[in-house]
Parts: structure tokens; sequence; C-alpha cells
């Protein structure tokens, strides 16, 4: 293969990673704006804009985009925690993790997906840069849920993969929501008062 080649095969590529990228990143747009269950093939070709039978030649189905979008949250969940400060205590590590999901989906940057659904479940499951990520990202909290509930800092009697789910079920939170419409507190104030009542509960202290 001479020179000339190399160079429009080194460039097609390019074209087609800028694409998926820009498809990409409207599907994690209208993911956070509409949900998976409202966003719709169409309207992710006309964000792009190309046709619908060019978006297919990228991702397959409608499940697929969600993927790589989702793929796209787990890496930055990724690097936010392994840049959360090694000093920190075991409980506080876990604090700045779930605030900063809170402040994700209070900023509207925070991907909707169902409860329940089989299709986009099972490709989530395939995708390994996926489910590596969840599973570095799980092993992580999952230390430091352990570690914390030695120090006492959380009950010991909760299995961790409680813990675990309990914090994950954050970012996808309906009590933002309702606090934001309220409209009497501000962003910070609502990621304080469900941080409180995730890691301190509902019983008064004294």
């Amino acid at each position: 293969m001479d020179m000339s080649c190399s160079i429009k095969l080194s460039f097609k590529k390019q074209m087609l990673r800028t694409r998926e990228d820009a498809i990409v990143r409207t599907v994690h747009r209208l993911l956070c704006e509409k949900g998976f269950d409202a966003m719709t093939v169409d309207e992710v070709a006309a964000g792009v804009g190309i046709a619908k039978a060019s978006l297919y030649k990228h991702f397959p189905s409608k499940e697929d985009l969600a993927a790589a979008a989702m793929v796209g949250v787990m890496r930055q969940a990724q690097a936010f925690v392994k840049a959360v400060p090694a000093e920190l205590a075991p409980l506080d590590k876990l604090r700045r993790v779930t605030r900063w999901t809170l402040e994700l989906q209070l900023a509207g940057d925070m991907p909707t997906l169902p409860s329940h659904n089989s299709s986009l479940r099972a490709v989530l499951m395939a995708s390994k840069d996926y489910m590596d990520g969840l599973l570095e990202v799980s092993d992580v909290l999952g230390g430091w849920i352990e570690q914390a509930q030695s120090a006492g800092q959380i009950n010991p009697q909760l299995p961790a993969i409680a813990v675990l789910y309990t914090l994950f079920a954050r970012a996808c939170d309906p009590v933002l929501e309702f606090l934001k419409l309220g409209g009497q507190h501000t962003d910070a104030q609502i990621a304080d008062m469900v941080l409180g009542t995730c890691f301190d509960g509902l019983n008064a202290r004294s």
C-alpha cells in the first residue's frame, strides 16, 4: 500500500471517529433531556445531521446508541473515582462521589434509562467497556464501604452490596427533581439535603 492510500485510510478513520463522537454526544444529550423511552433514532440522526441509514452503519439499534453513551458516562465515573484524594477518610470519599452524581443530575447531565428494559440491559451487559468500568467503580466503592464499616462510620450489619446499590440509586433519585421544581433551594442545598438523608438518615440527632 502506498503512502497516499495510507493517508486516505487514516483520514477516513478520523472522519468515522468524529462522526461517532458526534452521534454519542447527541445521544447523551437526548438521554438527559428525554430519557431512553422517549428518545427516537430519527431525533438522533437529525441532531447529528445525517440520514438514519448512515446512523445504523455506526450503531445497529437504539439500544446500541444508548450503550455507547453510557460507556462515556462510565468512563467519566472511572476518572472521577481515580481522582478522589487518597488521604480522605473512606466515608468522605463516598460522600464526594455521591455528591458528584447528584450534581450531574441537578445540572441535567445524567442520562435517564428505564428501570426495566431487557433489550437495553442485554446490550449493556454485553458491552465489555461498560461492564469493565462498572466492575472497576463497584470494586473501589465497595472497598471504601467496607473500610467505613470497619471504622464504625457505616452500619456494619448492612451488606456492603446493599449500601453500594443505595449509592448508585442516587444517580437517578427523583427527590432531586421534586426539590428543584419547588424553586425554594439552590442546587448545592438540594445536594446537601439528599446527602444528609443518604448518609445520616432521618433520625433526629441531639
